[in-house]
């Protein structure tokens, strides 16, 4: 993981006409890996039906809607408010980076001069996204791999899910993550080939992607007992670092 991402801030602004809310999660569990993202932004026509999927994706991840009527048949009129709010967030200088989800190939000039001033431009799209796009960003990530990796995340879990309430909260805490997900995203995002990751690393992940994440909620004043407690996943000091990686299965390494 790039040591700078801790301080990048960024914009994301999501083609909801050309993206199903199925990705929100992931999209954004994925970005964090690359920095905070401090404005998430949501572009549609939300007087229709079309979009009625989106909505609870909106509240739970406090993504804000734009709305944008469709003034002509035919024509996508979020298109150009994205445009319009990327520019504006271009002159105000408050991002590093700028995340643009969607697979429609009108994007490719934009993302060509955010990073002609400068920025940073993830692309986020389907395999089908034309190569012209995918060519204009930094870099361009499927979403049907982050699919893919959310699917082997969730039979890993499953897999070294711990009988009882190892990997619960306490009574009274907030339930909404899911402990041992979350532990297993972040230390899948922040290891190295040796499958460890920092302790570092892995507290700043979980806060970029869960910003409610507090060891309290689970019992222990410190993350660092907190993971120690787990049983999927094993320690080791590195010199005055605390390391944690996925358990290891028998005859192979785990996935991370």
């Amino acid at each position: 993981m790039d040591n700078d991402s801790t301080s990048t801030r960024i914009a994301v602004l999501i083609d909801c006409d050309n993206v199903s809310p199925k990705h929100a999660a992931a999209v954004l569990e994925e970005l964090a890996t690359y920095g905070t993202p401090t404005v998430k932004r949501a572009y549609g026509d939300w007087t229709t039906t079309n979009l009625t999927g989106w909505k609870a994706e909106l509240h739970r991840h406090a993504i804000q809607p734009v709305q944008q009527f469709a003034y002509t048949v035919g024509k996508n009129s979020s298109d150009s408010a994205l445009i319009i709010d990327a520019m504006d967030l271009l002159w105000q200088g408050n991002v590093e980076a700028f995340a643009l989800v969607s697979s429609d190939s009108d994007f490719t000039r934009l993302a060509t001069r955010l990073r002609e001033s400068g920025k940073r431009v993830y692309g986020m799209g389907q395999r089908k996204t034309p190569e012209s796009l995918r060519r204009a960003v930094d870099q361009f990530i499927f979403l049907e791999l982050l699919q893919e990796q959310d699917r082997e995340e969730q039979v890993e879990v499953a897999r070294t899910a711990p009988q009882g309430a190892d990997a619960q909260p306490e009574a009274g805490a907030a339930t909404r993550i899911n402990l041992q997900s979350a532990l297993t995203k972040a230390i899948n995002a922040t290891s190295g080939d040796d499958g460890w990751s920092g302790l570092g690393p892995v507290g700043q992940h979980l806060s970029r992607a869960h910003a409610d994440f507090d060891p309290r909620d689970f019992g222990h004043q410190k993350l660092s007992t907190l993971v120690d407690e787990q049983p999927y996943l094993e320690t080791r000091a590195d010199g005055s670092r605390l390391q944690v990686r996925l358990k290891q299965r028998r005859g192979g390494r785990s996935r991370g």
